[in-house]
C-alpha cells in the first residue's frame, strides 16, 4: 500500500510495508510496522515503528535507517511518547529494529552528532503524517476516546459513520442503528481499530469532518 505526500509540488512517497503482530500473554499485542521513504530527489530511507498494548509506560519505538553501505550510513533509534496533547521523540541507545536502508546502530549521542539528523527527523514527520499505521499508533499513544453506539460497542454492528467533532474533538462511531446521546458507550478509538482494521483509513480525520461507507470493505466517503 502506498501513501503519498507532496511538498512544493514535488512527489514524496511513504511506502507502507509489512505489519507484524505477535500476541503477548503478559501485556497484549506487540505490533511492528515497516516501510520505505523516497524523497523528492530520490533520497532513500527505511523505517520501523511499533507499540505494545498494555505496556507501561506507554511509549512507542522507532527506527530510521539511511545510507546502507555508505560510510555515513546508520540506523537511528528513538522513543515516541505523549507530550502536551501531542507526541514527541527522544533519541535512545537501545536498538529497536533493523531496516533495509540502515547501517550500524547509532547511539543517542552518535545520532545527535550526525550531520543527517535533520533529514532523519524530516523523514519521521512524513512517516507519522502519511503512514496510516502511525495514525493508529498515535491514537493508542494518546489514549484517544470515542463514543460508540451500543450496537457498535458490543460488536453487533460494523461502523458505517465515523465523525470527529469540531468543538470538543470527540470521535463518534455509528453503525446502522440511530445514535442517541443517552445510550452512547465510551471506549478507546484504538480498540475499535483492533476489532475493525478497516477503520484505519479514516483515523486522520480533522476536527469537523466525518466519513461514511455503505458496508465493510466499501470505500469511505469523507464529508464536512
Amino acid at each position: 500500500m502506498v501513501s503519498i505526500g507532496y511538498v512544493a509540488g514535488v512527489d514524496i512517497q511513504v511506502l507502507e510495508g509489512a505489519l507484524v503482530e505477535v500476541r503477548s500473554v503478559v501485556t497484549g499485542m506487540d505490533r511492528r510496522v515497516f516501510g520505505e521513504f523516497v524523497g523528492p530527489r530520490g533520497e532513500l530511507a527505511s523505517y520501523a515503528f511499533g507499540w505494545t498494548t498494555g505496556s507501561s509506560p506507554q511509549v512507542a519505538r522507532l527506527s530510521i535507517g539511511i545510507g546502507a553501505g555508505n560510510p555515513g550510513g546508520g540506523t537511528f533509534h528513538a522513543v515516541i511518547f505523549p507530550n502536551e496533547g501531542g507526541h514527541a521523540f527522544s533519541l535512545v541507545d537501545e536498538p529497536f529494529e533493523r531496516v533495509p536502508q540502515g547501517g550500524p546502530d547509532l547511539t543517542a549521542e552518535q545520532s545527535r552528532a550526525h550531520e543527517d539528523l535533520p533529514f532523519v527527523w524530516w523523514v519521521t514527520d512524513h512517516v507519522m503524517q502519511h503512514d496510516r499505521r502511525a495514525w493508529w499508533m498515535r491514537h493508542w499513544l494518546l489514549g484517544t476516546t470515542c463514543i460508540q453506539t451500543p450496537e457498535v460497542f458490543e460488536r453487533h454492528e460494523h461502523v458505517l459513520l465515523i465523525s470527529h467533532d469540531a468543538d470538543e474533538g470527540v470521535w463518534q462511531l455509528i453503525g446502522t442503528s440511530d445514535a442517541t446521546g443517552s445510550t452512547g458507550k465510551l471506549g478507546h478509538l484504538h480498540h475499535a481499530v483492533d476489532d475493525d482494521p478497516s477503520l484505519i483509513d479514516v483515523l486522520d480525520l480533522p476536527p469537523g469532518r466525518s466519513a461514511v461507507r455503505t458496508g465493510v470493505g466499501r470505500p469511505w466517503t469523507r464529508r464536512l
